[in-house]
């Protein structure tokens, strides 16, 4: 469960600094590694990024 949990925070320390690249400089980071919203990647990327926030929400929730 620790490595769930480390990957979850790591994931979401991305999208966190996405978001911030976003808001400061209109910089979708993960856009522009992966090529797009289109890119498969970059979309299980995002799902990834959102699936790490429920975890961590129920982490905190019910740990």
């Amino acid at each position: 469960m620790k490595l769930i949990t480390a990957i979850a925070s790591i994931l979401i320390i991305i999208g966190a600094l996405n978001w911030g690249l976003y808001g400061l400089f209109k910089v979708d980071l993960v856009k522009r590694l992966f090529g797009g919203y289109n890119n498969p990647v970059s979309r299980i990327i995002y799902i990834l990024i959102g699936l790490s926030g429920v975890y961590a929400l129920f982490y905190i929730l019910f740990a």
